[in-house]
């Protein structure tokens, strides 16, 4: 919806003053650099409606619980998803579990599949989709190693693009956080470099990593900026958005940030460009576009789609509404201004004391309706506790999708 600001722009006075306001708009317009694709106009846009996928969570709920193989995805977080030109579709995931479900009565006597607290958890996996839309396999995990002792590798954001520009061969790149270990508030580890992976075609297999942007220079880890939770293309370009980790911290929500890369070329460190607040820049430090620390900002992980000249965002609420409801921004241009945040919605979620986080867009599965997956997790912020719910069921760490249409709005 639009902000209280868009609100005041529509009102309209009469005699001098209308004059002199549309005197100023016109100058405001042309001094203002036009930044914005498709001629510097687009429409609000808001979700109009939505409604649970049932067929596509049940398909990742009949994978994971198939307990044919021993090596398999059983459960993960950090969905993200990238279509093959050969039709099929990979999907990519943070920490997964791996390993052989059982089915119910689990051990305390509950109607849910189960795993063993001992099966494999490991911080990154892919699993390949048919083009009709079966989950077949698991690539051998972790797909993408560590880079050293306490540090992992989470896959986001994904892209075929040609092996240089120019080039016939297409590979897919894969755009991984990196983090290390740490101690409270860094439960979820200290964030240090965005990089970018090639994997080969058709076979998928790891060529090769190169780190993008290393943050460990940055004193302050709620200052360090990770990018690739979601990344859109428009013309010439591809905007890769990240975000900080100030909700690590104890505030209600994050910033987010845009970078952009000429569209082929994620995997040049020296091809991406930085918004800084007032130009793109190749070096310096981005600032963010959107967040205040209090009410508007987004979650630790969001997604960001293009409808027609309008780009909509996609995160969890500010606060504890969080912890279920998605809402969303728009704005004509990826470096805003942003205008929300709209009216959110509650996406179904299971019994027990969880949470949903990380919304994301698969335009891979998308047509007339976009596809919005969102993750759970346990609350519990003990490690060992969260394993404990999260095996004695195992449809919890599952992704959950839905479907819905944006309208002007």
């Amino acid at each position: 919806m639009p902000d209280d600001d868009a609100r005041a722009r529509r009102r309209t006075g009469t005699g001098l003053g209308f004059l002199l306001t549309l005197v100023l708009a016109a100058v405001l317009l042309t001094a203002l650099p036009d930044d914005r694709e498709g001629g510097g106009t687009c429409a609000a846009r808001t979700v109009r409606t939505w409604s649970a996928d049932s067929a596509l969570t049940g398909e990742f709920a009949r994978y994971g619980d198939d307990g044919t193989r021993t090596d398999d995805w059983t459960g993960g977080d950090g969905t993200h998803s990238v279509r093959l030109p050969d039709g099929r579709v990979l999907w990519l995931f943070s920490d997964t579990y791996l390993g052989r479900v059982h089915g119910p009565p689990n051990p305390v006597g509950e109607s849910a599949a189960w795993r063993d607290t001992s099966e494999p958890l490991v911080r990154n996996s892919a699993v390949v989709m048919s083009r009709a839309g079966r989950l077949l396999s698991t690539l051998p995990a972790p797909v993408f190693p560590d880079p050293g002792p306490q540090q992992w590798r989470w896959p986001v954001a994904a892209r075929v693009e040609p092996r240089s520009p120019g080039s016939s061969e297409r590979v897919v790149r894969v755009l991984l956080w990196t983090r290390a270990a740490g101690q409270a508030p860094w439960i979820y580890g200290v964030p240090t470099a965005t990089e970018v992976a090639t994997l080969s075609l058709p076979g998928l297999r790891l060529e090769g990593i190169t780190t993008v942007l290393d943050e460990r220079s940055v004193a302050d880890p709620a200052r360090r900026v990770l990018f690739g939770t979601t990344a859109v293309d428009a013309d010439d370009w591809t905007y890769v958005f990240g975000g900080n980790d100030a909700q690590a911290v104890s505030v209600p929500v994050s910033r987010a940030y845009v970078a952009r890369v000429p569209r082929g070329r994620l995997g040049e460190p020296g091809a991406w460009e930085y918004w800084d607040g007032g130009r793109w820049a190749v070096r310096g430090r981005p600032e963010s576009v959107l967040g205040d620390g209090r009410r508007r900002g987004v979650g630790s992980a969001f997604t960001v789609v293009r409808d027609g000249r309008t780009y909509v965002l996609f995160t969890m609420a500010a606060g504890t509404r969080g912890l279920n409801t998605v809402t969303s921004y728009w704005s004509c241009s990826p470096t805003g201004p942003w205008h929300g945040p709209a009216k959110g919605f509650s996406p179904p979620l299971p019994a027990g004391d969880v949470a949903a986080y990380n919304p994301q867009a698969h335009e891979a599965l998308s047509g007339s309706r976009l596809v919005l997956s969102y993750d759970v997790n346990w609350l519990t912020a003990n490690a060992t506790s969260a394993q404990l719910n999260l095996s004695r069921n195992v449809s919890l760490y599952r992704p959950r999708f839905v479907s819905l249409r944006l309208a002007p709005g």
